[in-house]
């Protein structure tokens, strides 16, 4: 019986360059960048999209921009992923190829926000149909998640410029991606979790953190992943709003120190405002 699991190159590149830079003072830095780089992804030897990285787990993110896509139900779909930087290229062979891809890759969305991308399809074809576990979140659990992001080593504080995003299980962190737009953070982790065991892949016990904005795009994914709870160190946009509102998804944005704002299903947060007085671990 042959193995379900795509077979994954482990491609790697630098995640950040130095460069010289003169300061307010007229003196010259050496700082560090992010090294954004072009993925071109060809799935059976047809192009499909040229995605922008760091590079961390590009893999990973192919996988995940197919599942989130909606061209693939499953992992086992997927042969194989090789990853070339030298060409810049990542290679997705198929089991059996994608039913109507044609179709299915016809209408492109422009995605909204930095590392600029593309979805294909009606945004929000099926999304109703999206039932959420009934989870919660304790205000606890949500001061241990935005902690544990403040206090984590990342390529942001070295370098700046990129997006972040992690999944957690209570307060327990399980993934942490960075690059340099939160869509390519989120494919990553999409593309992680299906890797992984059955307690994994299921999102129903799963909180979604990002660094960036929740726009209906980024509500949508976590939708998809099964995540009903979602934090934000930014806010929300009116239609990432509504469809969190439509599917009973927590939506917590402005999430930093003690400070916070519940903008969709508040019932799935379970407060402690006493909590909000306690003083911040160190870093």
């Amino acid at each position: 019986m042959r193995d379900p699991s795509p077979r994954l190159s482990s491609a790697r590149a630098d995640l950040t360059r130095l460069v010289e830079v003169v300061d307010e003072h007229g003196k010259t830095q050496t700082i560090a960048i992010p090294a954004e780089r072009a993925l071109t992804v060809y799935v059976d030897r047809r192009e499909l999209v040229t995605l922008m990285t760091l590079g961390a787990h590009p893999e990973l993110l192919v996988l995940g921009f197919l599942r989130n896509q909606r061209l693939m139900d499953s992992a086992s779909q997927v042969e194989a992923i090789t990853v070339d930087w030298e060409v810049g290229a990542a290679a997705v062979t198929t089991r059996d190829g994608i039913a109507d891809i044609a179709a299915k890759t016809a209408k492109r969305v422009v995605t909204t926000g930095c590392g600029q991308g593309s979805v294909f399809g009606d945004l929000m074809s099926d999304v109703n149909t999206i039932a959420l576990a009934p989870a919660t979140l304790s205000q606890q659990q949500l001061y241990a998640i935005v902690n544990t992001i403040r206090v984590a080593d990342s390529t942001y504080k070295t370098a700046g410029s990129v997006h972040g995003c992690a999944l957690f299980r209570g307060d327990e962190l399980l993934m942490m991606v960075e690059d340099v737009g939160r869509h390519n953070a989120i494919d990553t982790i999409a593309g992680w979790m299906w890797l992984q065991d059955a307690a994994v892949q299921r999102g129903d016990d799963k909180i979604f953190y990002t660094t960036g904005r929740l726009t209906s795009e980024m509500v949508i994914k976590c939708a998809q992943m099964g995540v009903p709870i979602v934090i934000s160190r930014s806010g929300i946009t009116q239609m990432g709003l509504e469809v969190a509102q439509n599917l009973g998804l927590c939506a917590v944005g402005r999430a930093t120190n003690r400070r916070f704002l519940c903008f969709s299903a508040p019932q799935r947060l379970l407060l402690q405002p006493a909590l909000a007085q306690a003083p911040l671990r160190a870093a």
